[in-house]
């Protein structure tokens, strides 16, 4: 017997179960309507290291509370050069992902992003400035602009 028929049965009876898998409610706020271009477009193949990073955030289950992680990618080898995690998904969770970073954060040419407010803040704009990192921002609705830090979250959540 499949569960869609057990749920329907039970609709049916009035019967709810107490049994029930907490779901992440995604909270609906407006996305970043910057009209900074998307420097990036897509063109995911690169010969330097560290020239071009991209970053986003996702949410995971800890202890029975839902957290955040913030992965920075670089582009050349995929590999994650700095990562952040906490309770709250906003602008000092990307901060902190920035100061994991070794190396000379100068060497980083462009930061590609999708549209999240946590990515529009002036903390953040104030380390892109010192560094002088270029800004890249996904086109609105679309994840396949920033379909490396996506697949790289797949494959983490696949593999905890």
């Amino acid at each position: 017997v499949s569960r869609r028929r057990i749920g329907r049965i039970m609709k049916e009876q009035g019967l709810v179960s107490s049994y029930t898998v907490a779901q992440y409610k995604p909270q609906k706020t407006a996305c970043n309507e910057s009209v900074q271009a998307n420097e990036l477009n897509r063109e995911f193949l690169l010969v330097k290291e560290k020239k071009v990073v991209v970053s986003d955030l996702t949410y995971v289950k800890v202890k029975n509370k839902w957290h955040y992680i913030c992965v920075f990618v670089d582009l050349f080898n995929r590999e994650i050069i700095g990562f952040s995690t906490g309770p709250n998904k906003d602008a000092k969770l990307v901060a902190r992902a920035f100061a994991s970073i070794k190396g000379n954060l100068r060497d980083i040419q462009l930061f590609h992003t999708d549209r999240g407010n946590e990515f529009e803040n002036k903390l953040i704009d104030e380390t892109l400035t010192i560094f002088e990192i270029g800004r890249s921002l996904s086109m609105k609705g679309c994840p396949y602009d920033n379909a490396v830090a996506e697949a790289t979250f797949k494959i983490i959540k696949t593999e905890f």
